[in-house]
């Protein structure tokens, strides 16, 4: 199978699905590859290295995307992408589809098959999603990071390090949801010596998380209630909960925000927009922030892409194997063999393939299961 990778036109998106070490595992299975040149610059990857390890060097986008059986990408396809797709190419990305409706509609109407990576599951339920896990421990971390770079006077903030420093308590994290990105983000602020506070439904998640986290890291049940006391002391509120589309409730509402003290800051992981906070829109590196209420908002939804290098080796080697499944059997094969696989198919022949996007669109669910039986 010819397999293409094309560079991420997305603001500020400097991650490459593959990486050079991962061509020279398509080429022991016989694919060949075929990369547009500069697409892995943005982390670190020289065209040389690849060139080096078999791949094909392309220089233009449109001449990889018209080339290949299986596009493999990193973000959803763009508005300037859409009049490459076509029904015998099969595409393999982070989609997002009931995020973006007219996305999703060109890849209907083209009739292709595709699989939204983030949807492709796994039998560890503390990795239920390996693909999100990989990316959200890294997203966990750096909306952390982010924090600490707007808590400073310079920038706009409240001229306090998220440290325990001596002279002065400890500031308060308050981090909703123990899953990975939690932990990541939980990870970094207990060890800068902050107050930690995480908050989650699940028991065994948040005993879990206590077992591999220090004790300045307390938990509770995500309740209304617990939600309402961090607001009123938290330094930072960390949301890490992605939050169901079709919802039209919050966890945090406008009105929350008047409780918050002065300087105090959301960092919105998830970013889904009107999602887990109501006041949430997602943002992008070259504009980060904003206020409302008073309260700053960070909700870049690629966080990941400002440590490019690790997160295209983690995405790379992490989704090697299911790729590495469509183009050794082909698409119908593969999803026949491998469930995990078939819960990330969003599309194919026309028909909307995934349960949520179609109910938040109101658009008829095509039962994948019921699909493969016909093959």
């Amino acid at each position: 199978m010819k397999v293409g990778i094309v560079k991420e036109i997305k603001n500020n998106e400097n991650r490459v699905a593959i990486i050079p070490a991962s061509v020279k595992e398509f080429l022991a299975h016989g694919h060949e590859v075929y990369i547009e040149c500069g697409a892995g610059l943005g982390s670190g990857f020289r065209d040389e290295e690849y060139a080096a390890a078999g791949a094909i060097m392309v220089e233009k986008a449109e001449d990889v995307w018209n080339k290949v059986d299986l596009l493999y990408k990193v973000k959803e396809i763009l508005p300037s992408e859409y009049k490459y797709v076509r029904k015998d190419l099969i595409i393999m990305t982070y989609i997002h589809s009931n995020a973006h409706r007219e996305e999703t509609q060109v890849l209907l109407d083209a009739g292709c098959p595709s699989i939204a990576l983030e949807d492709i599951t796994s039998d560890n339920p503390h990795r239920r999603f390996p693909l999100v896990a990989n990316m959200g421990e890294l997203a966990g971390k750096g909306g952390f990071l982010a924090a600490c770079y707007y808590a400073q006077s310079v920038h706009g903030g409240p001229g306090i390090l998220l440290n325990n420093v001596i002279g002065s308590d400890a500031p308060i994290i308050s981090i909703i949801g123990c899953g990975y990105t939690g932990m990541g983000a939980a990870e970094l602020a207990s060890s800068f010596g902050c107050t930690v506070r995480m908050m989650d439904l699940n028991f065994e998640t948040m005993e879990r998380a206590q077992g591999l986290l220090p004790d300045n890291v307390s938990f509770r049940y995500s309740s209304r209630a617990a939600i309402e006391d961090c607001l009123k002391d938290s330094d930072v509120i960390i949301n890490c909960v992605l939050w169901p589309k079709t919802r039209k409730d919050h966890l945090i509402y406008r009105e929350d925000l008047k409780t918050m003290k002065p300087g105090a800051m959301i960092i919105d992981v998830s970013c889904d927009d009107g999602g887990a906070v109501e006041t949430c829109h997602s943002t992008t590196h070259d504009d980060p922030v904003y206020y409302e209420e008073g309260i700053l908002h960070y909700a870049v939804d690629n966080i990941p892409s400002a440590f490019s290098k690790n997160a295209s080796v983690r995405f790379s080697c992490d989704s090697l194997p299911f790729a590495l499944a469509v183009a050794d059997k082909g698409i119908k094969q593969a999803l026949k063999d491998d469930k995990h696989l078939r819960d990330g198919l969003t599309t194919f022949d026309g028909k909307l393939t995934l349960r949520e996007t179609a109910e938040k669109f109101g658009v008829e669910w095509a039962n994948p299961e019921e699909l493969i039986k016909e093959w």
